[in-house]
């Protein structure tokens, strides 16, 4: 797991959300797909990620569903990911079985990632590093835990959080493995070309 993760908006329009994802896909290699809609209901969610989940298989690009580790077991995704106020890693460890990606948000706490990797996490994510045109949140996280991560961390780690090419490249200097963006890629002008600045990060 390496380069840019993309997290869909939390659109209600289906197709909007099917088009602007293939374009981002056919841009280039993206590392993982979080499908994340806080709002939607029970119908709306399993649609919109049972078609997230059939597009990501032709590019070939692993599919997580953000929270709902039902949903992710119903449809067979590839992973789940987790917040603060979710399930609990090791209890849906348990549940999917050692083969599912499980992420979790870690914010700005080096504990809580390690507590997530000794549970059985995947992937660990940091931030808010970046006030975000999505997500509210203190934006409290320093850039240093990059630094002990790289340390004590043995899984990806994850940076998120008002996610820019331009922004991103420090923490990728630091040593994230992946960077999370929504709005950066689902709002751009050019769906391509913000693809292709976020994995130009990863190619210098």
């Amino acid at each position: 797991m390496h380069g840019l993760y993309l997290v869909t908006p939390d659109w209600n329009a289906t197709d909007r959300l099917l088009a602007v994802t293939g374009q981002a896909l056919r841009a280039g290699p993206i590392a993982l797909l979080q499908y994340r809609h806080k709002e939607a209901t029970p119908a709306l969610r399993r649609e919109q990620a049972s078609a997230l989940l059939a597009l990501c298989r032709r590019y070939h690009v692993p599919f997580i569903v953000n929270d709902f580790a039902d949903l992710c077991a119903e449809i067979d995704a590839d992973g789940v990911h987790l917040g603060g106020a979710d399930a609990q890693v090791a209890e849906v460890r348990a549940r999917l079985g050692r083969d599912k990606i499980i992420g979790a948000s870690c914010y700005g706490e080096l504990p809580r990632a390690l507590d997530a990797q000794q549970a059985g996490a995947s992937y660990v994510a940091f931030g808010g590093f970046y006030p975000s045109k999505v997500k509210k949140y203190a934006v409290t996280t320093p850039v240093e835990i990059l630094d002990q991560a790289r340390a004590a961390i043995r899984v990806p780690t994850v940076v998120i959080g008002g996610m820019t090419p331009h922004n991103a490249a420090p923490l990728v200097a630091r040593g994230a493995h992946m960077v999370a963006a929504i709005s950066s890629v689902y709002q751009a002008e050019s769906v391509a070309a913000a693809v292709r600045d976020f994995l130009s990060l990863y190619t210098k």
